[in-house]
């Protein structure tokens, strides 16, 4: 069995230092972007059924994640890591819950936090091809707990109109202040059952409608209306 790591408390004071420092930071650029939706019926509609959604980006879309759907106690997934501290930390200063773990280390405790946080109500999310990628590759964790649940997977993306890409795997988008970001919400995705089959299934149609979303997105950030 896998030992959790245990972070120094050098490294608790410099996340805690990060989270600090980039908080106001991240807060004053949401303060300066337009939104637009597109799509915003599929997350009304799993509302209204009584049940949650499981919540799909990609990594590299984080950002804006953070800035629009912050302060509604959304349940996310972090690694159990150094950078997962940090991270964790600018989450809950926006509103967010964190359930640790990743592919790699803490992913099965991690998930039976999450089929809890579902059933008590509240939304989780997944950046299905974190923490290390490959980029664009879904993870099947978010589709097993969809089938593991009954609850459905609902797949986003956000593209800014104007924006900096950093030179990561995951080619993060960071949008420029003012800019326009548009949101493209797809149709809610069931999962039915745990089965391997199924599973795989659900995953390669989540990154179906994930391409599908983000040239959606790119044509509404970019458009007049």
């Amino acid at each position: 069995m896998q030992r959790e790591p245990v972070l120094t408390r050098r490294q608790r004071i410099e996340a805690g230092i990060i989270a600090a420092t980039a908080s106001p930071v991240i807060a004053s650029l949401a303060a300066t972007l337009r939104w637009k939706v597109d799509g915003a019926e599929n997350l009304d509609g799993v509302i209204r059924s009584g049940r949650q959604p499981i919540i799909t980006i990609w990594h590299g879309r984080i950002l804006p994640g953070l800035c629009h759907f912050r302060d509604r106690q959304i349940v996310v997934i972090t690694s159990q890591n150094f950078d997962g501290e940090w991270i964790a930390r600018i989450l809950h200063r926006f509103g967010f819950e964190t359930a640790r773990g990743s592919t790699s280390r803490g992913g099965a405790r991690a998930l039976v936090q999450l089929r809890q946080d579902l059933r008590a109500g509240r939304a989780v999310a997944f950046t299905l091809d974190g923490p290390r990628g490959p980029a664009r590759v879904a993870q099947p964790g978010a589709a097993w707990l969809a089938g593991a649940t009954g609850c459905p997977l609902l797949p986003l993306h956000f593209e800014a109109d104007r924006f900096w890409s950093l030179r990561s795997w995951d080619r993060t988008q960071i949008p420029k202040p003012f800019s326009t970001v548009a949101l493209a919400i797809g149709e809610p995705l069931d999962v039915p059952g745990t089965a391997e089959a199924v599973v795989e299934a659900a995953r390669l149609a989540l990154e179906d409608r994930l391409r599908g979303l983000e040239l959606r997105a790119r044509e509404l950030a970019h458009s007049s209306l």
